[in-house]
């Protein structure tokens, strides 16, 4: 049976990728995008099964009139997709305050109101499926990417509770954490102004390995949207959904030695009760 879904971020990356893929499969797709004309040739071949929706999910006003008008215009929507991202990268001290502002007001704030908005309209139609596009940069943290790293960490935290909230609605989540993918998202960075007295601390090493392009073995961005897809379409969805061999390994190392920490202060963690 074909679905209809709501993909914000949809004009390039993983984002272009679903919307491409879900409608060559016969599924009707929402796509928002923030420049005009970027879906004029998806459009085009896939006539009224895609809407597209000019939206900046920065803008809290116009993101609830956008879920409306999409929820008017298909009827159900079975798939919320919440994607729509920015990287910034820098030390902490190297980043300005209107980076840091629009870092958090799009990966952040603009998620946490896509899924507040689409909430009421799935809980009255029964129920339904929101992906919250994270990244392995939710569970492990790398120098530079600080404040990207908040916002994820953050996302997380919040859908873990939401989910909780929702459950007896029908509303299931999916936290999907891909590690690096070959898509436009590196060449995307804001990067900040280098400061020289990072040049031999960790930060500088982390920027001159994304300068070289040596940062990370990249997954493949066709099998990553297809393992989304299948995890999505699954009866049952996992909380999370690791993807790549760089999540795999990095997020599970992390979360042994979180353990081990956190086993090594049993005595003490004790000590505090009466």
């Amino acid at each position: 049976m074909s679905k209809t879904w709501f993909i914000t971020g949809a004009s390039a990356g993983l984002g272009r990728g679903l919307a491409d893929t879900l409608l060559a499969r016969g599924d009707t797709v929402v796509a928002t995008v923030r420049r005009e004309g970027v879906l004029d040739d998806a459009q085009a071949r896939h006539g009224e099964r895609l809407r597209v929706l000019r939206l900046d999910v920065t803008d809290t006003a116009a993101l609830r009139d956008g879920v409306a008008q999409a929820f008017a215009a298909v009827g159900r929507i079975d798939v919320v997709v919440s994607n729509a991202a920015y990287g910034l990268f820098g030390a902490a001290e190297e980043l300005d305050d209107a980076r840091i502002a629009r870092q958090i007001a799009t990966n952040l704030t603009g998620s946490i109101q896509l899924i507040r908005a689409v909430l009421p309209f799935l809980r009255k139609q029964g129920g339904g499926r929101i992906v919250q596009v994270s990244s392995e940069g939710g569970q492990i943290a790398y120098p530079n990417f600080s404040l990207y790293h908040a916002t994820k960490w953050g996302i997380e935290g919040f859908v873990e509770s939401v989910a909780q909230e929702v459950a007896p609605f029908g509303i299931d989540f999916l936290i999907v954490e891909p590690g690096p993918t070959r898509t436009n998202f590196g060449a995307a960075l804001d990067h900040a102004p280098a400061m020289a007295c990072y040049d031999d601390t960790p930060a500088g090493a982390v920027r001159r390995a994304v300068a070289a392009g040596n940062f990370a073995d990249f997954g493949v961005a066709g099998k990553t949207v297809d393992a989304m897809i299948a995890a999505i379409d699954a009866e049952r969805l996992p909380l999370r959904l690791a993807l790549g061999s760089s999540t795999f390994d990095k997020v599970g190392e992390a979360l042994r030695q979180r353990l081990a920490l956190l086993q090594s202060q049993r005595e003490v963690a004790l000590s505090v009760m009466a």
